[in-house]
C-alpha cells in the first residue's frame, strides 16, 4: 500500500493536520463486518471554535475571495490529486459507508471526483460576477450607470452525511470555495475519512492558504452546532435529516444566519396505466441500491388499480432477485446499512407498517445469510394506504411502498399528499400525458419514463416543502453561496 493509501486520523485546521486537543478520538466502524478499522481525532467545542477563527481569517484577511485565479488553481490542484488516490478512497469509502462497489463507479465516487470539483472551476470563468443593467437618470438629470455584483457570502459551515459523504462533500466544497467563501467541513461521524483524507490533500498538496479550508472530525454532533450558533459564521450548508434541518434553521435564527438546506425525501413513482410495465415498473428495485439509504430514492411506487396485480407480481420478481450481502462483490447492488441504529430504525418501521395494516409482501427482516453486518432485506409492502406511517415518513432503507390509483388526478393527489417535495417520476407511453402528470407535482426534480434529472454537477439539486431550502449544483448552487450587491455611479462628463 503506498503512502498515499493510509487513512488520515487528523484534522485540518489552519493550514495544519492535528489531532484533537484532548488526545482523543473515536471509532471507525465497518457496516459491513461491524469491526473497527481504525480510528479518527475526536475534536471538542475548542477545535471547532479555532477553526471557525481560521475561517474567518482566511476570508477577511487574504485575497482568496476576490482572486479567482488562486481559486481555479487550488480546485484544479485538489481535483488532481485526488483523482491521483481515487482507488484508495474508492476502498476506502467501501470500508466505511458499507457501499457497494459498483455505486463508487457512479455517484459515491467516479462521477463526483470529475463534476463536482471540474464544473466549478469552470464556472468561475463564466459565472456573471457582474452584469450591466442600463443606465439610469436621476431627477437632476444625471445619468448612472448600473451594475449587479455577486460576491461570496463569507464563512460556510458545510456539514455532511454518512450516505454519499464525499458527492456531498465535493459539491459542497466546489461551490462554495469556487465562490470566494472559505468553509469548516463537518463530516458525519459514521464516515469521516473520506473528508481527513481530503484535509491532508489540501494540506500537502495544494496551495490553498491556511484557514481558507477548514476539516474538523467529531463524535459528537453538538460541535457541529457551533458552526450554526457562531456569529463568526454566514451561511450553514447542510444536507441529512429534516429534523436537524429545523433546528439548524432555529439556532440559526439568532444570527439570521443564511442556510442551505437539503434534506428528506418521500418521493413518489407513478406508472400510468398506458406504461410498458415491463421495463417500467422494475424501476422500484431503486429502493435497494446502497440499502435505500438516500433522500432522492422513489420509495413509494403508484400503480394504477386496473393493473396493480400486475405490477405488483412484476416488483416481487424484481426486489426477490436482488443481489444484496458484501458490498465488495461487483454485482451487490446492496449492501447493509450504515450502523446499527439505522438498521434497528428501519426495522421499526417495518414493524409499524405490518400493525397498521399494510401487506408484507416480500422480505421485512434480517437475512438468514448475512448474521454479520447491519443488513436488512429487501422489503415489499401491497395494500398501502397513503396515510400509514411507511407512506408518509422517510425510512431510509430497502423498503418500497405500492399504492393504488384510479387515475391520473388521484395519482397526483396522492404523490402530492406528503410534507415532503424531493424527487419523483412517472412513466406513460404518452409523452404528453407524462409531461402533464411532471407539471402537477411538487418536487425539486421529476424524471419523465426515466430520464436522468439529477447526479450530474450542472443540474439544480434541491426540494419543495419540507425537503429543504435552496440549490445545490448548476449556477443555482453558485447562487446558493454569493451575495448581491447593486452598485452605481455617475456616469463620466
Amino acid at each position: 500500500m503506498t503512502e498515499a493509501a493510509g487513512h488520515e486520523e487528523r484534522m485540518l485546521i489552519d493550514g495544519e493536520l492535528v489531532g484533537s486537543d484532548s488526545g482523543k478520538t473515536f471509532d471507525n466502524v465497518n457496516p459491513a463486518t461491524e469491526e473497527i478499522i481504525g480510528q479518527v481525532a475526536d475534536a471538542s467545542n475548542a477545535e471547532m471554535h479555532r477553526a471557525i477563527d481560521a475561517a474567518r481569517r482566511a476570508f477577511d484577511e487574504t485575497d482568496w475571495s476576490t482572486n479567482r485565479e488562486l481559486r481555479k488553481r487550488c480546485l484544479t490542484q485538489l481535483q488532481e490529486a485526488l483523482a491521483n488516490e481515487r482507488e484508495e478512497l474508492r476502498e476506502e469509502l467501501i470500508l466505511e459507508v458499507g457501499c457497494p462497489r459498483m455505486t463508487t463507479h457512479a455517484n459515491q465516487l467516479d462521477i463526483p471526483l470529475v463534476g463536482a470539483l471540474g464544473y466549478p472551476i469552470k464556472l468561475i470563468d463564466e459565472y456573471a460576477w457582474r452584469t450591466d443593467l442600463p443606465e439610469a437618470t436621476d431627477r437632476r438629470g444625471t445619468h448612472h450607470i448600473r451594475q449587479v455584483w455577486k460576491e461570496p457570502v463569507g464563512v460556510v459551515g458545510a456539514i455532511v452525511p454518512w450516505n454519499f459523504p464525499l458527492e456531498v462533500t465535493l459539491n459542497k466544497l466546489g461551490q462554495a470555495l469556487a465562490t470566494g467563501n472559505t468553509v469548516i467541513l463537518k463530516p458525519a461521524p459514521n464516515t469521516p475519512w473520506n473528508a481527513t483524507r481530503i484535509g491532508r490533500v489540501v494540506a500537502e498538496h495544494t496551495d490553498f492558504p491556511p484557514g481558507v479550508l477548514n476539516v474538523v472530525t467529531s463524535s459528537d454532533h453538538f460541535v457541529g452546532e457551533e458552526l450554526t450558533l457562531s456569529p463568526k459564521v454566514d451561511l450553514i450548508s447542510f444536507t441529512g435529516s429534516t429534523v436537524v434541518g429545523k433546528r439548524i434553521m432555529e439556532k440559526g435564527a439568532a444570527t439570521l444566519k443564511r442556510v442551505f438546506l437539503e434534506l428528506g425525501g418521500k418521493s413518489a413513482t407513478i406508472v400510468l396505466d398506458d406504461a410498458e410495465f415491463a421495463t417500467s415498473v422494475p424501476s422500484g428495485v431503486a429502493v435497494c441500491f446502497h440499502g435505500g439509504q438516500g433522500c432522492a430514492i422513489q420509495t413509494r411506487m403508484l400503480l394504477p388499480r386496473s393493473r396493480y396485480d400486475e405490477g405488483v407480481e412484476i416488483l416481487k420478481a424484481t426486489l426477490g432477485s436482488v443481489a444484496y450481502g458484501d458490498p465488495q462483490g461487483p454485482d451487490v447492488i446492496m449492501g447493509p446499512l450504515v450502523s446499527e441504529r439505522q438498521r434497528d430504525r428501519v426495522l421499526g418501521y417495518i414493524d409499524k407498517g405490518v400493525k397498521e395494516g399494510a401487506t408484507l409482501a416480500l422480505g421485512g427482516g434480517r437475512p438468514a445469510h448475512l448474521p454479520t453486518g447491519w443488513y436488512v432485506e429487501p422489503t415489499l409492502f401491497t395494500d398501502v394506504d397513503n396515510s400509514m406511517t411507511i407512506a408518509q415518513e422517510e425510512i431510509f432503507g430497502p423498503v418500497l411502498v405500492v399504492i393504488p390509483f384510479d387515475d391520473d388526478d388521484q395519482a397526483v393527489q396522492i404523490a402530492n399528499d406528503s410534507v415532503y417535495g424531493l424527487s419523483g417520476g412517472v412513466f406513460s407511453g404518452s409523452l404528453d400525458r407524462a409531461m402533464g402528470v411532471a407539471e402537477r407535482i411538487r418536487t425539486g426534480t421529476f424524471a419523465v419514463n426515466g430520464g436522468m434529472a439529477l447526479g450530474a454537477a450542472d443540474i439544480p439539486f434541491g426540494g419543495y416543502k419540507h425537503s429543504g431550502i435552496g440549490r445545490q449544483n448548476g449556477v443555482a448552487g453558485f447562487d446558493q453561496y454569493v451575495e448581491t450587491k447593486s452598485v452605481a455611479w455617475p456616469t463620466p462628463v
